[in-house]
């Protein structure tokens, strides 16, 4: 505004100079008589007077002067209209600039925003599960490998058990059919060898060993045509004669061999027991160790795979984070940015 002023201000002395310029000439040309009156002129200068312009009282001066200001406050008034119809359109321009890109940024923002969002409430959520599969996880792997410890050592307790009580029946057969023929010297039933009659399952049975003994004993014995050389007869008639031997009743060759069978199966029972403790005892311990090892092997596989599982999800977690904070970083950023352009349009 001050340039334009100046240059008004300069234009204005220029015509104001063409003016006078023209006035000059104009009274060179312009004829007229001075009249030969004697006049005394003054030439005291008052100060007043010497900075006085000449064409104050001109009517011609007075009317450009009017114009001239008429038409300067005209255009002044022309240009201020310009100027603010101009500022209200650079104004619109820049809100309307401004508002699209608060539109653009809101539209990013909230996108981005939604990203970092679900980065984080993805890492939240999967570090819960991490928190809950590591702890829920390997209590329950511990209580199930507690239950299957316990299931391995009742399946061992059963299974030496079960090998004890085999191993000693196996061992009171052969105790059975040793004492019968070492006592009763009794070789064969039926001509069927002893181990045949006699086995796992019924050498207890002593009124089927005692009943088949006497009627081996009776048919070989006492029926007619008998051998006299069987050791068997000369034996049981020995036991059956002989006071203190056993507890006979009434010389019974019957009782006699029932008794005797009495005392063979009870040293076999015992021999059976004493190897069914020890067997049982052996094979459990052993079947202990190898349940246990399997059992070990087993859920220590299982906890394995759970941390593996939580390495898995926390590096998974730690990749959204990463992914979060360069987010945040990069609309931060742009944000500044955004932020120093609105600042810049709007001034």
């Amino acid at each position: 505004m001050k340039l334009h002023y100046s240059k008004i201000l300069l234009f204005s002395l220029l015509l104001i100079i063409l003016v006078i310029s023209s006035s000059n000439e104009h009274n060179k040309t312009k004829p007229y008589i001075t009249p030969h009156t004697a006049t005394t002129t003054s030439r005291v200068l008052i100060e007043c007077n010497i900075y006085m312009p000449n064409y104050d009282n001109d009517p011609n001066m007075n009317s450009v002067k009017e114009n001239f200001h008429k038409q300067t406050e005209q255009r002044f008034h022309e240009y201020d209209k310009r100027m603010i119809k101009n500022r209200q359109k650079r104004k619109e321009k820049c809100d309307k600039d401004i508002q699209k890109i608060i539109v653009k940024d809101k539209m990013e923002k909230s996108l981005v925003e939604k990203v970092e969002k679900g980065c984080l409430k993805c890492g939240y959520g999967l570090g819960g599960v991490a928190t809950s599969v590591g702890v829920f996880g390997t209590a329950v792997v511990n209580e199930l490998k507690r239950a299957a410890m316990a299931t391995a050592i009742d399946a061992a307790i059963a299974d030496g058990a079960s090998a004890g009580k085999a191993a000693g029946d196996i061992v009171g057969a052969a105790k059975v059919v040793e004492l019968i023929k070492s006592q009763l010297k009794v070789y064969k039933i039926a001509n069927n060898p002893l181990r045949s009659i006699i086995n796992v399952t019924n050498y207890t049975n002593e009124k089927l060993i005692s009943g088949s003994i006497h009627s081996e004993f009776h048919a070989t014995c006492i029926s007619p045509g008998f051998d006299t050389s069987n050791s068997m007869c000369s034996i049981v008639e020995t036991l059956d004669l002989v006071q203190g031997s056993v507890p006979v009743q009434e010389g019974s060759r019957e009782a006699v061999i029932k008794i005797t069978v009495t005392n063979i199966l009870s040293d076999a029972t015992k021999a059976a027991a004493t190897e069914n403790t020890k067997i049982t005892t052996t094979q459990t311990a052993a079947l202990k160790a190898k349940n246990m090892a399997a059992v070990h092997a087993e859920y220590n596989g299982y906890i394995s795979s759970i941390n593996a599982s939580i390495i898995a999800i926390l590096i998974i977690v730690f990749v959204m984070v990463i992914i979060y904070l360069i987010l945040r970083f990069r609309r931060k950023k742009k944000m500044n940015k955004k932020l120093q352009y609105t600042k810049l349009l709007s001034q």
